[in-house]
């Protein structure tokens, strides 16, 4: 028992002596006669100025801590701001003794005024670069990872309690003197409450971004014991600038050895365009409607791991338009992809650029020369899978309903098939494949319609009103290239387009031979505008290398019957075409095919897609009427008879027999 007494007397004294020593230490020692040395380590382990120019504060018991104040460290030289980093004050306190079973008690960890400064010069050279001496190499070390089946040990902690942390008044500064811009993120703040491995850790990050605050917000945890293992929740709330409002709402699981997530993601409807008026920013989209962009919202279930994402119930409202999609994400090295999309509505061109910025586009894009080199290589290791329905679709002015497509993609070959709409009272039936597993991709569509209303459609897509009726069309048409030149110069293909119970506008082929003035546009001002009826128009074409041959255009009507032979050449937008009229001359319908009597006038279209001209073809109407017998041969009739110096009048009056009316 003595012993057992003076055992713990000697115990006793030997903590008092301790206690007394840490008390009395700080006491006796000047520890700021050491602050050259550490500045002049740091300075050395940085390359950078460093200085600490108030008092050090060192403390061992109860709490032990330390504490400064005005900590600068310096940028290098050449930059404007004269530090990189200041601290305004910092103080950390923590008990000693505690430490020793694992306990981890923390009184106060405080940074007061943090104020980081980025600067960019004139050169593209930052301040943050080569932060450390120049030249020297840090010896790395390898970390020895444990064996297979070995666990990894979680942090040496059995319990943690923190009473105070935070970071007050913090700000962040970027500049950039080649543009001039100057961002500034004041008044940064960060609080942890309620630290410990036992509960959720509440937390509050705040800011004031160009004056406007900037908020994060919530619980994590609690981490457990064992931190890294089993399920870690999350209840997290993002606020930007008074406009938009995020919140993530779910679990963590595993996140040291093998993470998963099972999370609720939530954007609560914003305009983005009041967003970056928030902030003093123009808005990086220009659109041809103003008023698009400005109604976002977004919510889905996210869950995977690190190796595959699964997106379910998601919903995306843009303005009008509401998206309901899911997706799988797996193998992000290929990558492997699925979807499933519905659409409601969408009017595509209200979010294409405005007509003045597609002008400046084109314009700057013919100074830039030729276009670089685009990578296919994501694109051939891609896996697609995916569908995709849209109600109501509205691009370059054409309005397709019930759109269904299915997309596949394997080894650099992606596919569309089917793909089937409705447009203008009728249907479209394609399917369309890319093949990039060159440099220049192959691409081919095959397309059949169906009763399609053919001046509508014209009319919404070219703002053009030339041609009306039913149309029916087939088309096997194949490209190359990724450029709008290109593609034009390698189209190649066959199809036929049907027209029904229609009319051609702008040009009265039955006219022609009736009043050519007038059929030509020379008819007097107020007259009602020239047109072609007909029954069928039927047109058969081939495309080689951009060009389009029609060997036989027919139109049939109940008074005329038209072929049409040339091209129409899509690189350069030209047309040559040759339209030749005849007409049945009785009301008995398109069986009676007999070849009526009299000339018809053939019609020449010549010019450009967007300013043709049609002009009677009188030297090929003689030419042709005179190889049929119908006219004598103008060259023998102008030469003067035996006895007389020039021409007869009769002989004058014979070439013009047989016009229409003449007799």
């Amino acid at each position: 028992m003595k012993a057992l007494k003076w055992l713990l007397i000697v115990g006793g004294c030997l903590v008092v002596l301790v206690i007394a020593a840490l008390l009395l230490i700080p006491q006796f020692v000047d520890v700021n006669k050491y602050k050259p040395e550490i500045e002049r380590r740091v300075a050395d382990a940085t390359g950078r100025p460093f200085v600490i120019k108030g008092d050090l504060d060192l403390s061992f018991f109860p709490w032990a801590g330390v504490s400064f104040s005005d900590l600068h460290l310096g940028s290098p030289t050449g930059f404007a701001e004269k530090d990189f980093l200041f601290v305004k004050s910092f103080d950390v306190r923590m008990k000693l003794l505690p430490l020793l079973s694992k306990d981890v008690q923390v009184q106060r960890f405080v940074i007061e005024g943090p104020r980081i400064v980025l600067e960019e010069n004139k050169d593209g050279r930052g301040n943050w670069e080569n932060l450390g001496k120049p030249g020297e190499k840090v010896a790395s070390k390898t970390v020895p990872q444990p064996g297979a089946g070995e666990p990894v040990e979680g942090l040496p902690l059995k319990s943690l309690a923190v009473g105070e942390f935070a970071v007050r008044n913090g700000s962040l500064l970027y500049l950039d003197h080649s543009s001039g811009m100057r961002k500034e993120v004041s008044d940064l703040t960060l609080e942890l409450k309620d630290v410990s491995l036992n509960q959720p850790v509440r937390f509050v990050l705040s800011a004031l971004m160009n004056k406007m605050p900037l908020s994060v917000e919530g619980r994590v945890g609690p981490v457990g014991e064992d931190p890294g293992k089993g399920k870690l929740p999350l209840d997290v709330s993002v606020k930007a600038f008074k406009e938009m409002t995020v919140t993530l709402k779910g679990t963590l699981q595993d996140v040291k050895a093998d993470p998963h997530f099972d999370l609720n993601v939530a954007m609560e409807s914003f305009s983005p365009r009041r967003l970056f008026e928030a902030v003093g920013e123009p808005f990086p989209v220009a659109t041809a409607d103003g008023q698009a962009l400005n109604r976002v919202s977004l919510k889905s279930k996210m869950s995977g791991n690190a190796q595959k994402v699964n997106l379910s119930e998601g919903i995306l409202e843009l303005d009008e338009s509401k998206l309901v999609f899911s997706a799988v994400a797996k193998d992000f090295a290929k990558p492997d992809l699925a979807f499933d999309l519905n659409l409601d509505k969408i009017d595509l061109d209200r979010y294409l650029p405005p007509p003045s910025e597609k002008k400046e586009a084109e314009a700057q894009k013919g100074k830039a020369g030729e276009p670089g080199k685009v990578d296919y290589a994501p694109l051939r290791r891609m896996v697609l899978d995916g569908k995709a329905r849209v109600g109501m679709l509205t691009a370059q002015g054409l309005k397709i309903q019930d759109i269904q497509l299915k997309v596949t993609g394997r080894n650099g070959v992606i596919q569309v098939d089917p793909l089937l709409a409705h447009l203008y009272g009728g249907t479209i039936t394609a399917k369309a494949a890319m093949d990039v597993r060159q440099d220049v991709p192959r691409s081919n569509i095959n397309f059949q319609t169906e009763r399609v209303k053919a001046g509508p459609l014209l009319q919404d897509l070219m703002k053009k009103d030339f041609i009306e009726g039913t149309a029916d069309a087939e088309a096997s048409i194949s490209m190359a290239g990724d450029e709008p030149e290109r593609v034009k110069k390698t189209l190649n293909g066959k199809g036929r387009f049907v027209f029904t119970d229609g009319a051609i506008k702008g040009i009265d082929l039955a006219g022609m031979v009736r009043n050519v003035g007038s059929a030509f546009g020379l008819a007097q001002q107020g007259a009602e505008k020239p047109q072609t009826d007909f029954s069928e128009l039927n047109a058969p074409f081939t495309i080689t290398d951009g060009v389009v041959d029609t060997p036989g255009t027919s139109l049939a009507s109940p008074l005329l019957r038209a072929l049409a032979t040339g091209k129409a050449d899509l690189v350069n937008e030209s047309l040559d075409l040759r339209v030749e009229p005849r007409f049945v001359g009785t009301l008995k319908g398109q069986g009676d095919t007999k070849d009526r009597g009299g000339i018809t006038v053939p019609v020449l279209v010549k010019g450009t897609f967007s300013s043709p001209s049609f002009r009677p073809d009188l030297k090929g109407m003689i030419e042709q009427r005179v190889k049929e017998g119908i006219l004598p041969d103008p060259k023998e009739l102008l030469k003067p008879q035996e006895g007389q110096s020039k021409p007869s009048v009769e002989s004058l009056k014979e070439i013009f027999r047989g016009l229409p009316g003449k007799k």
